[in-house]
């Protein structure tokens, strides 16, 4: 993919969408996230929600996953381009979205994972960075 099949950050805020996507608590992730709404991003997942960031290891539950974006995801803005939905064979729903994340250092592409539950909570979600070994080098901080 190449930059120009992604979705500007000015073009995002007019009109939030995501192509192949019309699972409410999707959108509202993705909304909540970029408004650090932190709280209500986290109210979104199952009560045993597990999130799985890059280089991180599980974060499970609502409570510590909300943590997690207080601390980590402050300076992170999610810009998903496109979805594709499956039903899985015990009811549960597969999403998996593209796009670009955007933080004051850098812009990366992203592979996002998701799971409901029947209930349409996230039971999981694995966010995944789509770069070759030598950008991912090249992103990282400084210490």
């Amino acid at each position: 993919m190449t930059s120009a099949e992604f979705v500007s950050p000015a073009q995002f805020k007019e009109k939030f969408q995501i192509e192949g996507i019309t699972e409410p608590s999707l959108l509202r992730y993705f909304k909540t996230l970029n408004a650090g709404e932190f709280e209500a991003t986290a109210a979104l997942f199952a009560v045993d929600g597990v999130m799985r960031p890059p280089f991180e290891s599980d974060i499970v539950g609502k409570d510590a996953i909300a943590a997690y974006l207080k601390q980590e995801g402050q300076d992170i803005k999610a810009y998903p381009n496109v979805g594709i939905t499956e039903t899985l064979e015990n009811g549960d729903i597969q999403i998996q979205v593209t796009g670009k994340a955007q933080t004051s250092w850098c812009s990366v592409n992203i592979l996002w994972l998701f799971i409901l539950n029947q209930e349409r909570q996230i039971f999981y979600t694995r966010i995944k960075l789509l770069a070759s070994p030598k950008e991912l080098i090249s992103l990282r901080r400084e210490k």
